[in-house]
């Protein structure tokens, strides 16, 4: 599941995108990705068909959001998107779907 996927399900559903990073070129470690949390009250982290969930009010420590943020090359996992006040790490079309209603 891939950026790929992503870019296909938001197109079929007809979403846009204010930003887009690209993962290749721009490398964000833990520290980086921490900064993207600001504002946000949830993260929906997709490995295959499992997803977990964080809370931010739950304050979770630096090794849940790094297992919930970064891949294993040391680097924001792709595909990461901020919708409203949550964020959705990797591709999972359920989540995604019940994030954009």
């Amino acid at each position: 599941m891939t950026c790929k996927k992503t870019q296909e399900f938001l197109a079929k559903t007809g979403t846009g995108t204010k930003t887009v990073v690209n993962a290749t070129k721009t490398h964000l470690g833990l520290k980086d990705a921490k900064e993207l949390l600001q504002g946000i009250d949830e993260i929906l982290s997709s490995r295959g068909s499992k997803v977990e969930r964080l809370l931010m009010k739950d304050q979770p420590d630096d090794a849940a959001l790094e297992r919930a943020l970064i891949g294993p090359t040391g680097r924001l996992r792709a595909p990461t998107a901020r919708i409203g006040r949550r964020l959705l790490v990797g591709f999972n079309e359920a989540a995604y779907r019940a994030t954009l209603g």
